[in-house]
């Protein structure tokens, strides 16, 4: 059974902004490692969740269905999400996919922890 190639790493930037980075590949087997650091960093007092894509390698179609699945989730705790480190083929599909609409992008993280207020 092919297995995950994905892993998160948390970083804890200001108390109501946790940034999850994504390494790896955003495939339906990522999904435990996706999940598991959503619900690490799923708090009450964190308002904000940036998702840094930097070491990202690959995404496919399951992939997208996580971030949404995850965004769902997000919205039902009154967290807003934030995506930073997208290569332009990915902006693209975010923005195809209308993604683009409720997770802001933003060129670095800095840009994205400043926005997150």
């Amino acid at each position: 059974m092919p297995q995950a190639n994905a892993t998160m790493n948390i970083i804890k930037p200001n108390d109501h902004t946790n940034i999850i980075e994504v390494n790896g590949e955003i495939t339906a087997f990522a999904e435990n490692a996706l999940m598991e650091a959503y619900n690490s960093v799923n708090l009450p007092e964190i308002r904000n969740i940036i998702l840094d894509f930097t070491h990202m390698d690959y995404m496919n179609s399951s992939g997208i269905g996580l971030l949404i699945t995850l965004l769902v989730r997000a919205n039902r705790q009154g967290q807003k999400l934030f995506a930073t480190g997208l290569n332009e083929h990915y902006r693209r599909i975010f923005e195809l996919t209308r993604l683009n609409e409720a997770i802001n992008i933003f060129p670095s993280v800095d840009e994205a922890v400043a926005a997150a207020v």
